[in-house]
């Protein structure tokens, strides 16, 4: 049984933009006795389904610019916290946390909801767990349309400088201040919505997920998650026939455009990227705009 902490609920009381519906669910295959949250929005029995994924140390908030174009739509949403993130369960271990615990447990909740047509959006960890996705063959079907932001592949090779001075800080730094790390690179956040971003985590206890994760990231191609990352890369340049729209925050020091550029060439007709001017790695905070282009590249006006 893996011992997890549980955010007090009053702690996500009066979100600045973020009223939208979330829903439960503690007894995946698996994950039993583990609470995990999503954000289930619009219509069950919509035409299309928006499965966005976030990354590390964020959490569905991140979306919430986002959300509400897609609702226009008529599509339905769904946004997971992970494991360790928002509303979620947060294991205490760090030990518990790996690429496969997460990635699997992403699989079953597709699985559970039995999402069709879908739209896959994916950032950070939200990329290099959501990209994988279509190597399992129950994801592929159910797969329509991509959108990627400051993401990548984590095949097992040498992530640079700034992502290992990164992952020094993060397993260095027992409380990590989460709402300034986002605000580092966003610098138009508000104390409300820096608050928001604090609020999965009580204290530095809850927070073993987000000093690991990047010590998860498969830097050498030994590491959990690297050959499934090379089966997503012959996945998305060699059988990904769908659309797929592609934006980057230029301000991001570690996956800014040179390295979603690289991305970029391994998804089999990916357009020009949308360049976010001053966008740092979270760039869902400029949501708005990405969405109306991504729907508008889609046809979907």
């Amino acid at each position: 049984m893996i011992e997890a902490l549980r955010t007090p609920d009053e702690r996500f009381a009066d979100l600045l933009d973020f009223d939208f519906p979330v829903r439960y669910v503690d007894d995946l295959p698996g994950y039993e006795g583990l609470r995990g949250a999503y954000l289930d929005c619009g219509p069950a029995n919509a035409a299309r389904t928006f499965l966005c994924l976030h990354g590390e140390p964020s959490w569905s908030y991140l979306y919430r610019r986002m959300i509400p174009v897609f609702l226009e739509t008529g599509a339905r949403v769904i946004a997971p916290d992970l494991l360790g993130f928002g509303r979620s369960d947060k294991p205490v271990r760090e030990e518990d946390y790996s690429f496969t615990f997460h990635r699997n447990y992403l699989l079953r909740l597709v699985e559970r909801l039995d999402l069709r047509r879908v739209t896959l959006v994916v950032q950070d960890w939200g990329g290099l767990l959501g990209l994988t996705l279509p190597v399992d063959p129950g994801f592929a079907p159910r797969l329509e349309r991509l959108i990627v932001m400051n993401t990548g592949l984590a095949v097992g090779s040498d992530p640079g400088p700034g992502f290992i001075a990164w992952k020094t800080y993060a397993l260095s730094t027992h409380d990590l201040p989460v709402a300034d790390i986002i605000a580092a690179g966003t610098p138009h956040l508000t104390p409300a919505e820096k608050a928001a971003y604090d609020a999965p985590f009580p204290d530095a206890s809850y927070k073993a997920g987000a000093r690991i994760f990047p010590a998860l990231v498969p830097v050498t191609p030994e590491m959990e998650g690297a050959a499934v990352s090379r089966q997503a890369a012959e996945f998305w340049s060699t059988r990904w026939s769908g659309p797929s729209f592609m934006a980057i925050g230029d301000a991001d020091p570690v996956l800014g455009p040179p390295a979603m550029m690289a991305l970029r060439d391994l998804i089999r007709g990916c357009p020009e990227p949308m360049m976010i001017a001053g966008g740092g790695h979270f760039v869902q905070e400029w949501g708005e705009p990405i969405a109306r282009a991504a729907l508008a590249s889609f046809g979907e006006v």
